[in-house]
């Protein structure tokens, strides 16, 4: 007989789900979903079918749809709608039905080798517009379909960040410019955005300094002196409280240079409706690389300052 899969607490449906406590209360109180018991204590506890429920959802905000449009919705509906969220090209198709089929395997390096030849067939800014964006996903909704364990899509990202990480260290040039510092703020777990949007802004040309996540904004101030960082690039994933971005930029903005310009990226900043002073909005990774653009005009004297010196040293 199988053993009942016990409610979890609400600190244990934040990591399951990646949903923050406050995200959870608001819905109660919103949507009148989730729907908690209570332990003997008096705290909330929160039965498996409600929690894989709120896998999907988080789910499907990932890939852009609006709480207020899926939170009463019941499991049915969540997996038609995660079924439909995402159309591939049929050679995308074919790479995630392979990528989750060896994460079912428990073979990362497989995964790893066959992530590490697309590269290579096609190229780096193809492979992180065109590859990685879709795959993720479509391991997201493998994940909240069933067919993949939470360790599992962990073992997707670390196969993924392997990848982009020594395609980095193959561009990592110190007089590249700007100089790019990216990372997350505490409560933003999610990595792997930042090392997307470096390996595009290095294939540039662009110098990136990547912290991973969960930096303390004090700490990205320190760092920003040490390395002489030009453009500072925090990434915030949907399931980050809306609220809670500006005044992290704002204090951010406070501790930097005036020079320094903070670009803030990823799915959560879609949801604002303007950048604070001296904060640029860069939903999307197109965004990323316009910024880039427009920063280098703005720099053009300068950077043409730094050709000259470095040609006058070599002769």
């Amino acid at each position: 007989m199988n053993t009942p899969t016990p409610p979890l607490s609400i600190s244990a449906v934040e990591r399951e789900t990646g949903l923050s406590k406050d995200v959870l209360r608001k819905w109660e109180a919103r949507y009148g979903f989730p729907q908690p018991l209570r332990d003997e204590f008096g705290e909330r506890i929160y039965p498996p079918e409600q929690v894989e429920r709120l896998r999907l959802i988080k789910r499907l905000m990932d890939t852009g749809m609006r709480p207020s449009k899926i939170v009463g919705k019941d499991a049915a509906t969540l997996l038609s709608l995660a079924a439909t969220r995402h159309v591939a090209a049929p050679q995308s198709e074919a790479l995630e039905t392979r990528a989750v089929e060896l994460l079912r395997q428990h073979d990362p390096e497989g995964l790893r080798q066959t992530l590490y030849r697309m590269l290579l067939r096609q190229g780096l800014a193809r492979f992180v517009q065109d590859t990685i964006s879709p795959l993720n996903h479509a391991v997201g909704e493998a994940w909240a379909r069933g067919e993949l364990e939470v360790y599992e899509e962990h073992l997707y990202t670390e196969a993924v960040q392997w990848v982009l990480r020594n395609a980095l260290a193959a561009l990592s040039d110190r007089q590249g410019r700007p100089r790019v510092l990216l990372t997350t703020l505490p409560e933003e777990p999610h990595g792997l955005g930042i090392l997307m949007v470096a390996a595009l802004l290095a294939l540039e040309g662009a110098y990136c300094v990547t912290l991973g996540p969960q930096t303390p904004v004090a700490e990205i101030a320190n760092a920003v002196k040490a390395q002489a960082i030009d453009v500072v690039v925090l990434s915030f994933s949907i399931i980050y409280p809306p609220r809670r971005i500006p005044p992290a930029l704002e204090e951010l903005r406070q501790r930097l240079a005036p020079a320094v310009e903070i670009w803030a990226g990823g799915a959560g900043t879609a949801r604002l409706h303007r950048a604070p002073a001296g904060t640029r909005l860069l939903p999307t990774l197109e965004d990323a690389l316009a910024a880039l653009g427009q920063w280098r005009s703005a720099h053009a004297g300068l950077l043409s300052s730094v050709v000259s010196v470095e040609a006058t040293s070599q002769t």
